[in-house]
């Protein structure tokens, strides 16, 4: 059901090549830019009209307008289950506390007497976030995003999520009641690349954003590495992924539980055990067989965990597992090991990291308080997840007084001119008739 990869014994290479004998899903987002580019294109020139094409093509339903109306969006709340209603407000509530947590101050520094530099931290003007559909229903990414955006200051937020046949080519009702429970009143019916270009492009019922956020597919990332520049983007996120760091004082039940939470996203999602424990990978195995034949989504679970992109590591000992994690880079990485609390604190690379037996990626996906939006692909070696940070700009304010700009002058000159751009340097002579002050 999973294969190994035993690196026990010798040495663990390197950088790169350390990387290279880990399993990852083919996610080839280049391969895909040529088939979302005449989608883009497409919107880019018709707007609505093309949105509308694409809803027929690829979501087998006709509609009329992309904008979900209000009163869609008020029916979907007042039609919420009461039990789904209060898990969503606990969501919102606890991701509040924590992004709230997150916003910056600006800050202003004393250079020299009559010269400071202040960084001001200013909320992007309006953002397009997306939200999945498909084989699952993410209210939760609704949270996720939004949240983030409101606690930035994001004056215009939008959202687009897949129209779907079986409600009337909106979105899906979950999704639209959690828009109206954050007060998101701008919510259309587009999914894909087609989301992503109305949101850069603009149409007759949307206005460009500034900023894209939000998980999507394959032609979503493409679509977003596509139109980066024209808007900014979050990052091209892949298929979900967890890594599992643990000894053998965990307990398999829970290991295996856990994987197959991940693996139920998606054929390609990733589910990754790392452990200095033979009798560990053997009992994890064996709970997988019972668990995968219990589950709901049996034929795609069972695809995932077969997949290349998923494996039971075998290292020699703790510091070798956190060596392994840390090259993978996982989206979403348990460390169920004695002393969980010390071995986290050493991790360098994870999206997301989760503590001990009572903090699976299940609860970080709906009611920790963080984030769900994580780099994925190995990227968390380089990146972070979505915060109240991706909406915000830093802006610096540069004030000096004529003195102090008299006294650093020469500096300037020098520098320019070591350049060869004595334009710039000019520049600071043209304010003191071209002789510049020399520092006492």
């Amino acid at each position: 059901m999973i294969s190994r990869i035993d690196l026990r014994g010798d040495a663990l290479p390197e950088g790169g090549a350390l990387r290279d004998l880990l399993p990852r899903a083919e996610f080839d987002v280049e391969a895909a830019l040529e088939k979302v580019r005449p989608i883009c294109e497409d919107v880019r020139h018709r707007g609505t009209a093309a949105l509308i094409d694409c809803a027929r093509r690829f979501d087998g339903v006709e509609i009329e307008r992309v904008r979900v109306p209000a009163e869609a969006l008020e029916r979907a709340l007042a039609e919420l289950d009461p039990a789904v209603r209060a898990a969503l407000e606990e969501s919102i509530r606890r991701a509040r506390l924590v992004h709230r947590e997150q916003r910056r101050t600006d800050t202003t520094t004393k250079v020299v007497p009559g010269g400071t530099v202040t960084e001001r931290w200013v909320p992007v003007e309006r953002v397009g976030l997306y939200v999945p559909g498909g084989r699952a229903v993410y209210p939760s990414s609704v949270v996720m995003n939004v949240v983030p955006a409101q606690e930035a200051g994001v004056e215009g937020i939008a959202i687009s999520s897949p129209p779907q046949k079986e409600f009337g080519g909106l979105p899906h009702p979950t999704i639209l009641a959690a828009c109206a429970l954050l007060g998101v009143d701008e919510v259309y019916a587009a999914g894909g690349a087609q989301a992503v270009a109305m949101f850069a492009y603009g149409t007759d019922e949307c206005r460009p954003v500034n900023l894209v956020t939000g998980p999507g597919n394959i032609f979503v990332a493409s679509a977003k590495r596509l139109l980066k520049g024209r808007i900014g983007i979050d990052a091209e996120a892949g298929p979900t992924e967890i890594a599992v760091l643990a000894d053998a004082t965990a307990d398999a039940r829970h290991v295996a539980a856990d994987l197959i939470s991940q693996a139920e996203h998606d054929t390609l999602a990733a589910a990754v055990l790392v452990t200095d424990s033979a009798e560990l990978a053997d009992a994890v195995e064996a709970e997988l067989k019972t668990q995968v034949a219990a589950t709901k989504h049996l034929e795609r679970i069972t695809e995932a965990l077969a997949g290349q992109q998923s494996a039971i590591v075998l290292v020699d000992g703790l510091d070798e597992g956190l060596t392994v994690v840390d090259a993978y880079g996982a989206e979403h990485l348990e460390i169920q090991t004695a002393d969980a609390t010390a071995v986290a604190a050493r991790v360098r690379n994870a999206g997301a990291v989760f503590v001990g037996p009572y903090a699976p990626v299940s609860l970080g996906d709906y009611c920790a308080g963080s984030n769900h939006v994580l780099p994925t692909g190995g990227c968390a070696c380089h990146s972070s997840g979505l915060s109240v940070q991706s909406f915000l700009r830093g802006i610096h304010v540069v004030d000096y007084s004529r003195d102090a700009l008299a006294e650093v002058a020469h500096h300037v000159v020098t520098l320019a001119e070591a350049e060869d751009l004595p334009a710039h340097g000019a520049a600071l002579k043209a304010r003191f008739d071209w002789k510049v002050p020399q520092s006492k």
